[in-house]
């Protein structure tokens, strides 16, 4: 690194990852020079800390990233597409949470522990996208399998914790479960139908093909990131979970992979920790999941229906690792081997 210290600005400082993007440059000690607080006219003027300073909230503007080295968004796709040009502009790379860049072919769409060679591609327009939460955990679990055996299709089923549509998803669920358990009708306003003790088999609007928009970011992220055409197939789900995304893949491979030869595989991977003993009731949970980086890895088992295939449950927190976690990662690549 040619400089000790960077200055960073968070766009949606006042939103669910924005607040853990904040918590994790504070966990991870990265070396922040000044940190500035964006968000929208409505949130401006609030007051958030970092590293115990208290810091004021400045209204995002075009003109809001002078002297900025990086900024992390998590504002909405809409906001990316507006304001990422503008930092750039003034100087500052873009690490961008939304799915407004995901698929541009000249913005790098990365996971450091799969692609992290995929970032030097961000000079071209001064952007790298951060994938959706539910890729990040997939893919992050399948790469060393996919480096061992080269894998053919996935099948995979999401079930998915309301944090990963915000704050009044994670409030709709808290009141409805307290409006049943108190004998009354809940009203649902940010969902079609009532998530409290229900699932929804919808995550994001349907398309032309039958499928949402979830489960298209699954197949066309994972394309990208593995640098692959593997066919896959999608079905997300929302469950009444506050956080923690689940995850059910069915992989099939080129090269036989046993259970006990994938289970050494994960165990060995980066970013993932294996959680397998199903004889004594020990494998991925959201509640073990929640708050964490690591990617929870479990049931592993060998499919019988096909020649090679293998079955995982994978967990892992969305807005930490799905989201935040993986954005400052990004930026700790970014001043190590990229930025003067």
């Amino acid at each position: 690194m040619s400089k000790k210290c960077w200055n960073i600005a968070v766009v949606g400082a006042t939103g669910t990852v924005g607040e853990q993007m904040i918590e994790c440059l504070e966990e991870r000690n990265f070396p922040v020079g000044k940190i500035t607080y964006l968000a929208s006219s409505l949130n401006a003027g609030n007051v958030l800390e970092f590293n115990g300073k208290a810091v004021a909230v400045e209204e995002l503007k075009h003109d809001s990233f002078e002297g900025i080295d990086i900024a992390l968004f998590s504002a909405g796709g809409q906001c990316a597409r507006e304001f990422c040009p503008s930092a750039w502009k003034s100087g500052a790379v873009c690490i961008d949470n939304s799915s407004a860049w995901r698929m541009d072919p000249e913005v790098p769409l990365v996971v450091p522990e799969v692609n992290p060679q995929a970032i030097v591609g961000f000079s071209k327009k001064g952007i790298i996208a951060n994938p959706n939460g539910s890729t990040i955990q997939m893919v992050v679990a399948l790469k060393p399998l996919h480096d061992y055996g080269s894998i053919k299709r996935i099948v995979v089923s999401t079930y998915q914790a309301v944090s990963g549509t915000g704050k009044r998803a994670v409030d709709e669920l808290h009141t409805q479960v307290v409006e049943l358990l108190n004998a009354r009708i809940p009203d649902s306003e940010v969902y079609p139908h009532r998530i409290a003790f229900n699932c929804l088999p919808q995550v994001g609007s349907f398309h032309d093909n039958g499928s949402t928009g979830e489960e298209m970011k699954i197949v066309n992220e994972t394309r990208k990131i593995m640098e692959s055409d593997i066919k896959i197939t999608a079905t997300a789900v929302r469950v009444p979970v506050f956080y923690g995304h689940s995850e059910s893949i069915n992989i099939e491979t080129e090269k036989k992979i046993s259970a006990e030869k994938a289970r050494e595989l994960i165990s060995q991977a980066p970013g993932c920790e294996l959680v397998d003993d199903p004889a004594n009731q020990i494998y991925p949970m959201a509640l073990d999941a929640a708050g964490q980086d690591l990617i929870h890895v479990g049931r592993i088992r060998e499919d019988d229906s096909i020649e090679n295939g293998l079955n995982l449950w994978v967990v892992a927190d969305n807005i930490r690792k799905g989201a935040a976690t993986n954005a400052v990662q990004i930026a700790e690549i970014l001043i190590e081997k990229y930025l003067k």
